[in-house]
This record gives C-alpha cells, sequence and structure tokens, in this order.
C-alpha cells in the first residue's frame, strides 16, 4: 500500500507543470452518532500542492492522532493524494485518496465528486 502511494505521488510530482508548497495542515474529525461522541482524529500533515489552472494535484502526510471516546489516545500514520480538473469555466471534478495505519490493517478511504458554479 505504501510503495502504491509513494509511486503514485512521484509520478504526480514529476508530471506537474507548477509546485507550490510546502504547506501544513492541522485537521480535526469527529464523530457522532445519535448525539453521543464516539471520538475523533486529528492529523498534523506537511503537504504539497500544484497545478496548472486546469489540472490541481495535492499530496499530504504525517502523524494522525486517533483518541477514541472512554480509551487512550494513540499516534498512526496518515496521508492524503488528492486531485481535480477545472473541465469549463463552471463544471469541475475532483477526487482523493487517503489513508491511516490502524492495528495490522491500513484503512483507505476514497472522495470522488462534481462541483457546478452558477
Amino acid at each position: 500500500m505504501i510503495k502504491a502511494l509513494a509511486v503514485a505521488v512521484s509520478g504526480v510530482l514529476g508530471g506537474s507543470a507548477a509546485l507550490a508548497g510546502p504547506y501544513v495542515n492541522v485537521e480535526n474529525n469527529a464523530g457522532y452518532s445519535g448525539g453521543d461522541y464516539l471520538g475523533a482524529t486529528t492529523d498534523f500533515h506537511i503537504g504539497f500542492e500544484g497545478g496548472d489552472g486546469v489540472y490541481g494535484y495535492y499530496v499530504q502526510g504525517g502523524p494522525a492522532y486517533v483518541s477514541p471516546q472512554n480509551e487512550d489516545g494513540e499516534f498512526e500514520l496518515s496521508g492524503k493524494l488528492g486531485g481535480s480538473v477545472q473541465a469549463t469555466e463552471q463544471f469541475g471534478v475532483y477526487g482523493e485518496l487517503s489513508f491511516i495505519t490502524a492495528d495490522e490493517d491500513p484503512s483507505v478511504g476514497s472522495k470522488v465528486g462534481v462541483k457546478y458554479s452558477f
């Protein structure tokens, strides 16, 4: 998994028209169910982003502090790789792959969407 992510990152960085960065992104994601707090994960990422106005990308990673409710928190490794294509002035497509280590099996997520501006 990590090797595949590294290959994807090197391909994006190697083929980019412009590289901006680096940047720092600290993000907290908390979970609730039926009004009950379940826990939170806080990412402490360093990243790079770039693009040329039509194509954009970012890659970021670093430690993540996972703190489930009523349990001791622990640090894991997490990262994200994303990109976008502005197909027209009003219409764009974007996607993201993310991962976080957890016990013995990493957890992987994806996000894909479209955005239409009026």
